[in-house]
């Protein structure tokens, strides 16, 4: 919710429509052509589909309510950007799996199935970017529910689209925005063995089969994760630190102080972070057990066994299968000796640090030697201005002579530094060539369990992140570009990251369940997503849309902002800080295979989603508070403070109650309240979304602009129907006309007769489901007699 004043009407209070609506009409014409024909929305969302209604207030007063419908060009230029980063990652993965050089049988057989299933990755992935390559016009902004079980559109979200609501009354205009998306699932393969959340778990007995089978070595999914992390933080720093080693040499040459030291704060801030990353113990023990599946000491030990201290049970003994051999090269880095010394690897990390030390020691000397040099300098010149003015003017050029000259040939900085430099230089490429062939290994075993269940996986969780990264992007980015006037929202977005809440309207039955498990699962993973703000190149289209880098579980979204735009912003955030976001998916079932679910079947993984994102929500709410204890949160008209919002929804899901779609208002309040972005799912986003897009329009139209309580159920049918009514609409604007106009309005139309109430049999839904229970009795009982 944002809110805007509005200086351009003076009076909108008159009982006369046909006189002030109007008015009402230009000013909010105006703020439409100031905001949504910027660049930046023209950029990102296309396709505009506006409608404009006018609702009385309970104090008689006009509000005047526009929707606005937008599709987005991110639905196909994400996927396309997420599958070439899948792509260089996979081969990069095959190309460390060949560096790992001469493995013992049963690893090398482990290897070659890993290569063959990224290879077989590679390709698919390849086919499915070339396709979507070929997308144009409508199709690559819009993906149909009809076509959401298309192969090469596994990637792009179904029905993805941006709904905002603007509203103007008394001189006030606020904002209200949604995205509505299909629910992220991987339709294409379908749910037949349920969701990614059921999938996930089986690997896991079936690896610890084969592991206790062949008696290799094993690590945890926690282990494995901690070698992700530690891959893609030497990926990102080795770069950054011979970055700034070349800025440090031409700071050197400059002979620019000030400037070296800021360097070298930053490069030391940087090689603190890479040593960090190395200490880790999993990388140790991991060379360790590198160095066991050596067919050298395989040869030299016959049957050994290996327990390591560090408590993951890590085992290995002979195996003595064939396998087929991947093309590899030898690596003289890594020890191929049968003995091994395991204190070898500190001293491996420990010279980086070391080299930082030589390289700081060296720009502490030659800056003493400097001031010492002007202090000298100025004290001869001193001296020498004293003895002029002392002495015969005709023995001055004499006493000068007398005076120290400097140093003819001194030593230049930058010949001092260019030896560490490359000293800290090659010890950095050792340990990065060391850490990575170790954390390959490590993820050897994890890939080699995915291998076993082909690419079926790890191509469904790529095609549900996929569908969920584009929804939230387009979230976060209708967000930004709201408030970016807004000091508080921007230091809220610095400290502690922005609230991305899902509401799902999913069933628990049939296929929906194992929608809802890839939908779980596709949120989640958002968790190691992170956002970044940059400086457009110019302001072209193409250059103003995000752009999406990075590895599995570790992506960067990148958002440009035209320059003006830009230069207004606060420091951290034009200094590239990491900007994290926090998912919550809150799901409640309301169609009637949720009756059924309910009754005959299985709620709980419903039951679990909600309280895993109750809690995840108070504790950003606490930290929201601990970080920034002063922070002023948008008003709303609810006497209710974020406290009792928060504690309203943890007593509504003790509960346990049918259908409780209370859940879900409370949980989009308190994401309202706490400046956090909407998204609303279903199977498709049509039936059940709208319903609830709706629905909610109407209630904050009645609880914070005081829509008439006799008024709320025809401002509903009227949104759903999109029928001239007591709400009526006024006009509908479209913005690809260019001039400005109107489309509808007339000022002085007569509004037709009210389309009829619809009245749902709820009480005869009811007795329907009793008397299927009924029914069932009866059959049972028959079957039985007879």
């Amino acid at each position: 919710m944002r809110d805007m004043e509005n200086r351009e009407g003076e009076d909108t209070t008159s009982d006369i429509p046909g006189h002030k609506c109007p008015l009402l009409c230009d000013s909010l014409h105006g703020s439409m052509h100031d905001r949504d024909n910027s660049p930046m929305m023209r950029a990102v969302f296309r396709s505009t589909v506006c409608k404009v209604y006018r609702f009385q207030t309970e104090s008689s007063r006009w509000m005047l309510v526009r929707e606005q419908m937008s599709e987005s060009p991110l639905s196909s230029s994400l996927p396309k950007q997420l599958l070439s980063c899948y792509i260089q990652e996979d081969m990069r993965r095959v190309q460390e799996l060949c560096d790992l050089c001469d493995l013992s049988p049963y690893w090398d057989r482990l290897r070659t199935d890993v290569i063959a299933h990224y290879s077989q990755l590679i390709s698919t992935y390849q086919e499915t970017l070339t396709e979507l390559n070929k997308l144009t016009g409508s199709s690559c902004s819009f993906k149909a529910s009809c076509s959401k079980s298309d192969r090469y559109l596994e990637f792009i979200p179904v029905n993805l689209h941006t709904q905002r609501m603007q509203v103007t009354c008394s001189q006030r205009t606020v904002w209200y925005d949604v995205v509505t998306v299909g629910a992220p699932a991987d339709h294409y393969q379908g749910f037949k063995h349920g969701g990614l959340q059921r999938l996930l778990i089986k690997p896991d007995s079936d690896n610890k089969s084969v592991s206790s089978a062949y008696c290799g070595i094993s690590y945890s999914p926690e282990e494995s994760s901690r070698a992700r992390e530690v891959l893609s933080s030497v990926s990102q720093l080795q770069p950054l630190i011979s970055g700034l080693t070349e800025e440090l040499l031409q700071a050197a040459l400059e002979v620019n102080s000030q400037r070296l030291q800021d360097i070298l704060h930053s490069l030391a801030h940087r090689t603190e972070q890479f040593v960090h990353a190395l200490k880790d113990e999993l990388v140790k023990n991991a060379l360790l057990a590198l160095h066991t599946a050596r067919p050298a000491y395989h040869l030299s030990n016959g049957h050994a066994h290996v327990t390591h201290d560090n408590g993951t049970g890590h085992r290995l003994s002979s195996a003595n299968q064939d396998g087929l051999r991947p093309s590899i090269r030898r690596q003289e880095s890594i020890p191929q000796h049968t003995e091994y010394d395991e204190e070898e690897w500190d001293s491996v990390w420990t010279n980086v640090a070391l080299s930082l030390n030589c390289i700081i020691a060296m720009v502490d000397r030659l800056q003493e030697r400097e001031n010492r040099k002007q202090e000298v300098t100025s004290q001869t010149q001193n001296d020498v201005t004293t003895t002029s003015h002392n002495t015969d003017p005709s023995r001055a050029p004499w006493q000068a002579s007398l005076a120290p000259l400097p140093d003819p040939s001194p030593s230049p900085w930058q010949e001092q530094l260019v030896p560490l430099v490359v000293t800290l230089k090659e010890c950095v490429c050792e340990a990065v060539a060391r850490a990575r062939c170790a954390m390959t290994f490590v993820l050897l075993q994890g890939a080699a369990a995915s291998a076993c269940h082909g690419q079926a996986l790890t191509h469904r969780r790529d095609a549900v992140f996929s569908q969920a990264l584009c929804a939230v992007v387009c979230g976060f980015v209708l967000r930004l570009y709201s408030g970016l006037e807004d000091k508080v929202f921007l230091l809220q977005l610095c400290e502690v990251g922005l609230i991305t809440q899902f509401e799902g309207l999913l069933s628990t039955y049939s296929d929906e369940v194992g929608m809802l498990e890839d939908m779980e699962m596709g949120v989640s993973d958002l968790n190691r997503v992170s956002f970044k703000i940059t400086e457009a190149k110019s302001e072209q289209p193409t250059d103003l849309l995000p752009t999406v880098t990075g590895l599995r579980g570790c992506f960067c979204v990148e958002v440009p902002l035209p320059s003006e735009t830009y230069l207004l912003l606060p420091g951290e955030l034009r200094d590239g800080r990491d900007l994290r976001v926090h998912p919550l998916l809150f799901n409640i079932g309301i169609n009637q295979q949720q009756s059924l679910a309910e009754r005959f079947g299985d709620s709980s993984l419903q039951e679990r989603i909600n309280l895993r994102s109750c809690e995840m929500l108070k504790s950003y709410y606490k930290t929201l508070r601990d970080k920034l204890p002063n922070l002023t949160l948008p008003c709303s008209q609810s006497p209710l403070a974020v406290e009792d919002l928060l504690c309203s929804l943890e007593q509504s899901l003790e509960m346990k109650k049918r259908k409780n779609v209370e859940v879900l208002w409370l949980a989009a309040s308190v994401c309202r309240r706490l400046n956090g972005v909407r998204l609303t799912s279903c199977k498709s986003a049509k039936d059940r979304t709208s319903m609830s897009v709706t629905l909610e329009q109407c209630m904050l139209l009645r609880d914070e602009h005081t829509l008439s309580k006799e008024h709320f159920n025809r401002a509903l049918d009227c949104m759903r129907s999109s029928r001239l009514q007591q709400g009526q609409i006024v006009g509908c604007w479209d913005p690809e006309r260019g001039d400005g106009s109107w489309s509808g309005f007339r000022g002085e139309q007569k509004t037709p007769a009210a389309p009829g109430r619809h009245f749902y049999p709820v009480a005869l839904l009811l007795v329907t489901s009793h008397l299927l229970v009924v029914w069932l009795i009866l059959s049972m009982v028959v079957v039985i007699g007879k």
